[in-house]
């Protein structure tokens, strides 16, 4: 079917809007990589203290690569540059969706960006805080008169990156299972009855996001049991109002 000349119009104007937002988001990130670049040993200092304070006295970290520290640098500061840029890119985000939301949506929509960056921000800091000191203290462990940890640089950035991510995402469970049952997709009842598989799966997603070691993958399992639980319970206050709502629609539709 062919696109109408009036049709046309408006998706280019969305494209270039959308063009409009990302050039936007791209300056943000490139003005906060300038900055974290200014601090780039402050911030890999900050980075690798939890590996550093279980280490043995004298002992540092070492690149094997002659250019390797420089890029470890360069991404260590575009890591916090994009941390630096994401209050614009989550509001050229909201901007560019939110002409298309209706009211309701938009009510739903905004608290939901917020409260996604919180989850993320404090299941990164629940890895850095509570599952580095543990689980490199386990890992060192391994050391004897014969042998001696030499973690370096890159290997140590790409392992703690890959880490803080998944405590992050796996900490926005609460929030995508509560917007479920808000639309209606799934039921406080149906979380209830499927516990005895969110537990299996929570120690599945445990294993695949975490090292393979025991310590690492039970530190991610446990707080993900609690966090369905968490869920359980934000479902029966949050999407008791939907479930409401529906129940109204489906009296108004019997009663016409």
């Amino acid at each position: 079917m062919m696109m109408k000349e009036d049709d046309k119009l408006p998706f280019l104007e969305h494209l270039e809007e959308l063009r409009n937002r990302l050039i936007v988001c791209a300056v943000a990130i490139i003005i906060g990589f300038l900055i974290a670049y200014g601090f780039k040993e402050i911030l890999f200092e900050i980075l690798t203290r939890p590996l550093i304070e279980v280490m043995e006295t004298g002992e540092k970290l070492v690149f094997t690569g002659i250019a390797e520290a420089f890029f470890t640098y360069l991404k260590v500061a575009f890591l916090a540059g994009l941390m630096l840029a994401s209050p614009v890119i989550l509001y050229q985000f909201w901007m560019f969706v939110a002409p298309g939301l209706y009211g309701d949506e938009k009510r739903t929509m905004l608290p939901i960006v917020f409260l996604s960056s919180f989850f993320f921000i404090g299941g990164a800091m629940f890895g850095y805080f509570i599952v580095f000191p543990v689980g490199f203290k386990f890992f060192l462990g391994f050391a004897s008169e014969t042998i001696r940890p030499l973690p370096s640089m890159r290997e140590y950035l790409s392992f703690s990156a890959k880490m803080l991510l998944a405590f992050g995402l796996a900490f926005e469970l609460p929030l995508i299972l509560v917007f479920l049952v808000r639309l209606g997709i799934t039921t406080v009842d149906y979380l209830k009855k499927n516990r005895k598989y969110a537990i299996l799966l929570n120690f599945i997603v445990a294993a695949v996001l975490t090292p393979p070691d025991v310590i690492s993958q039970v530190m991610m399992a446990i707080p993900l049991m609690i966090l369905y639980e968490m869920s359980i319970i934000g479902s029966k206050i949050f999407g008791k109002k939907k479930s409401q709502e529906l129940a109204e629609e489906e009296k108004d539709d019997a009663e016409k």
